[in-house]
This record gives structure tokens, C-alpha cells and sequence, in this order.
């Protein structure tokens, strides 16, 4: 079990899923201040973004760990396609979302709300982005440092 830790992918997950979901909900809980809920590890959208985050991470400690290799250029498409969605189509049905709430406040009150996620701006999927590569780059030194220790 301890090898799934020492494994570069995994770390990078860990560090890029966990670290980016930690960041905005302490970012999100200062700025509204609300007190935490185990519920809100899986909180969608928002600054800065954990989908850029593990995308960018898998993407850069592919790259450090096999190089230039097609499985290298697929993880760079897939990030792309994803970062894309993040902030087009997600971030667009969001602002549906929202425009559908406001007008059933308006014309139909006693109706719930549809639950709806804005997606993210440029400026979180940027963050976000940047976060992955630091994960993928601090897994990989710790790999890198343990396994050159312990052969």
C-alpha cells in the first residue's frame, strides 16, 4: 500500500485534487464566512479550478516521467479539451443556470431552484493550471529524492 504513495502519478493527484479543493474552500470560507462541511471537498467551480489543476498536474508529470511520448501528446489534448469545457460550455450552462433561477424567483416563488455551477473564468482555470504543474513538480522531486535514497 505505501508504494501507491511513492508513485508519481498518484502523488500528483493527491497533491493537485486535495491542495486546489483545500485553497478554494479556504478562499471560499473567508470571503462568505461560512464554517466547513465535509461536503464542500467536492464543490465544483470556483477559484481556482481542481479540474485544471489534477489536468495540468497529470499533464506535466507525464512529461517529466516519460518525455516527449504520444502518451505525453494525448494527456496535452485531453487537458486542452477539458480546460476548454471549464470554461466555455460548463461556464455557459452555469449562466443558464443562474438565469433560470432568477426567473423562477420571479414568476414562480414557491418553486426550488435548479442547482447550477458557474464553471470557471480564465483567471481560475489559469490558477488552477498553475497549482497542477507545482504539484506534478514537487511529486516528482519527492520521488526523485526517495527512490535515489532507496534503491
Amino acid at each position: 500500500m505505501y508504494k501507491l504513495f511513492l508513485n508519481p502519478f498518484f502523488l500528483t493527484i493527491l497533491l493537485a485534487g486535495l491542495g486546489t479543493q483545500i485553497i478554494k474552500i479556504l478562499i471560499y470560507r473567508f470571503k462568505h464566512k461560512q464554517s466547513f462541511h465535509l461536503k464542500d471537498l467536492f464543490v465544483t467551480g470556483g477559484m481556482p479550478s481542481s479540474h485544471s489543476s489534477l489536468m495540468a498536474g497529470f499533464t506535466t508529470i507525464t512529461f517529466l516521467t516519460e518525455g516527449s511520448t504520444p502518451l505525453f501528446f494525448l494527456t496535452i489534448a485531453l487537458t486542452a479539451i477539458i480546460l476548454r469545457d471549464a470554461m466555455g460550455v460548463r461556464r455557459t450552462a452555469g449562466e443558464e443556470g443562474l438565469t433560470i433561477n432568477l426567473l423562477i424567483k420571479k414568476l414562480h416563488p414557491g418553486i426550488k431552484p435548479v442547482h447550477y455551477s458557474l464553471g470557471h473564468t480564465p483567471k481560475q482555470v489559469l490558477v488552477g493550471s498553475i497549482l497542477g504543474l507545482v504539484s506534478a513538480v514537487i511529486s516528482y522531486l519527492i520521488t526523485l529524492f526517495l527512490f535515489s535514497r532507496n534503491p
